[in-house]
């Protein structure tokens, strides 16, 4: 349900998204709703928050694992590449569930459910950066720019129904990011 709940979310909003839309989605029974979400829909929109936190810090992960010569620019790439092919396959109907329970959403447990999934998201990026030869003092200072640029472009892209704004930021950044990188590394130009 929780998976269910952030994919309306990502597609709807929270105010849009019902408790029996997410059941519905999930293919389970009403009264597991109560059961699994005490705290009712607040709870159920947090835990949907923190699993679309947890799942962008796992890809990245996984963006990590399939290059050869991991590269800050090449990261960035990466993230902004999953979300090209997304709108490319699904179309622009749906962005990050986290982004959309920050603006859909006044309760002070989802602004602090969204801090914490972004901070959980940037976390290893920040890492990755570091293990790349980021000097330390800008690692969690860059990671939030990338997903800043990122969270922008994705709105910009869904507003517009183009990946322009994608390849924008992923073209414009890269080079900046891999200006961070110490000078006895060398450079992957292609960020593979």
């Amino acid at each position: 349900m929780v998976f269910s709940a952030a994919q309306l979310i990502r597609r709807d909003g929270v105010t849009a998204t019902g408790m029996r839309d997410v059941v519905a989605h999930a293919q389970a029974p009403r009264g597991s709703l109560q059961h699994y979400f005490p705290g009712g829909k607040q709870q159920l929109v947090n835990e949907a928050v923190s699993w679309g936190g947890r799942y962008a810090s796992g890809r990245i992960g996984r963006f990590l694992d399939a290059m050869s010569q991991p590269s800050p620019s090449g990261l960035f790439a990466a993230m902004v590449r999953q979300w090209a092919d997304e709108f490319a396959t699904i179309g622009f109907s749906s962005g990050c569930p986290v982004a959309a329970a920050t603006v859909d959403c006044t309760a002070e447990s989802t602004r602090a459910a969204a801090a914490a999934a972004f901070a959980t998201w940037r976390r290893p990026i920040s890492e990755a950066l570091a293990e790349m030869g980021v000097p330390a003092g800008k690692t969690g200072a860059l990671a939030t720019l990338m997903v800043s640029a990122l969270e922008g472009a994705i709105l910009i892209a869904r507003a517009e129904q183009d990946v322009r704004a994608l390849t924008s930021v992923a073209t414009e950044l890269g080079p900046l990011l891999d200006g961070y990188l110490k000078a006895d590394r060398p450079r992957d130009p292609t960020g593979g």
